[in-house]
């Protein structure tokens, strides 16, 4: 990739600052051609620890409301499974081409059905695609609109006036991804952030079409046992106005000749308290916070079991607000705190694209 051009001046601070606003909502009780394309090298990017730094302390953005977004339209981004993926910059996107794209990729889909048989575009076929915008997804105006892309089955025996029925979800978005969107030229569109839900064919299609039209690149997201660390501390000192379930963790036992996994269950109040009691600043999180939030955890099941789960490997998360897995499959449970989830595993997606 050729060299991209110096980072702009004052970006470190503007970036802080962005991050120190968040971070002070996190405080609050949240309310109810042909051409050759070359695009600038985003190895700087990258992050040796989760979620960014700022002069020496680890910061996150707010698990910020959702105050402007219509509930309705992002209700089905709760409650599934999704997968992860980081996706480098679509190069030529245009969303005003959105219509011309599902037909595209519906012909794209009937021909690698059928194996490579020529399917005429425009023809009515066994799967509709729709493409369509979310402006109520997105962390700031320099955010791109989300993108949703449906896959539904069409019947021949049924009536025309019939509903299809949905049998794949994915989706792509940037909720205060700005840091990436500055650092590319104008013809690129930046969604570092791709969840799918469904059958992992479809998927695969799907990335396929997108990364042969768009010159981008899929990758699977995983998510490290640090990350999740971090994701459990900060879950978990969430306030929320209603009952919560409780703060899970599960750790996977190496070298086992049969798999073992441990699970280790915390009443939502108790692992709130203890957040409460080891945060120094609320909206700031430092490294040293959540090391001693997840040693108070360790030590407190070695008093009662023996047994040393530092030496275990941390593979799924779960709490009120989400739950993660270290393969890259996350559920989102409570739109209050979308954008905050949102932001972090676009923080890690970010992280992801060399």
């Amino acid at each position: 990739m050729a060299e991209g051009r110096a980072p702009r001046a004052g970006a470190d601070g503007k970036k802080f600052e962005r991050r120190r606003r968040a971070a002070a909502a996190m405080a609050e009780e949240a309310p109810e051609d042909g051409a050759v394309r070359t695009l600038p090298s985003l190895r700087r990017l990258s992050r040796a620890l989760p979620f960014g730094r700022s002069h020496g302390r680890l910061t996150v953005p707010a698990l910020c409301s959702q105050e402007k977004a219509d509930p309705q339209k992002t209700a089905f981004v709760l409650r599934k499974a999704w997968t992860l993926y980081s996706v480098t910059p679509l190069y030529g996107f245009r969303r005003a081409r959105l219509r011309d794209y599902a037909r595209l990729l519906g012909a794209f889909i009937a021909a690698e059905k059928q194996k490579g048989l020529a399917v005429e575009v425009g023809v009515e076929l066994d799967i509709k695609v729709a493409l369509s915008s979310l402006a109520d997804i997105r962390g700031s105006e320099l955010d791109q609109a989300a993108l949703l892309v449906q896959l539904s089955s069409r019947s021949r025996s049924s009536s025309r006036n019939s509903e299809d029925k949905p049998v794949w979800l994915g989706w792509f978005c940037s909720v205060f991804g700005d840091e990436l969107s500055e650092s590319v030229p104008e013809h690129f569109t930046c969604l570092p952030l791709f969840l799918s839900h469904g059958a992992e064919s479809y998927t695969a299609l799907v990335g396929s079409w997108f990364q042969k039209t768009f010159d981008c690149c899929f990758r699977r997201l995983a998510i490290s046992p640090l990350n999740l660390s971090w994701m459990v501390a900060m879950w978990a000192g969430c306030k929320l106005d209603r009952a919560a379930s409780a703060v899970e963790l599960v750790f996977s036992v190496p070298r086992l000749a049969q798999p073992l996994d441990i699970s280790y269950a915390i009443h939502p109040e108790d692992a709130k308290a203890l957040w409460d009691t080891v945060q120094k600043t609320p909206g700031e999180i430092t490294h040293e916070e959540v090391d001693v939030f997840m040693d108070c955890l360790y030590a407190h099941f070695h008093r009662h079991f023996k047994i040393h789960l530092s030496a275990a490997k941390l593979v799924k998360i779960s709490t009120a607000i989400a739950s993660a897995q270290c393969d890259g499959i996350v559920k989102i449970l409570h739109s209050q705190y979308l954008p905050g989830v949102l932001m972090l595993l676009t923080e890690l997606a970010i992280s992801q694209i060399q």
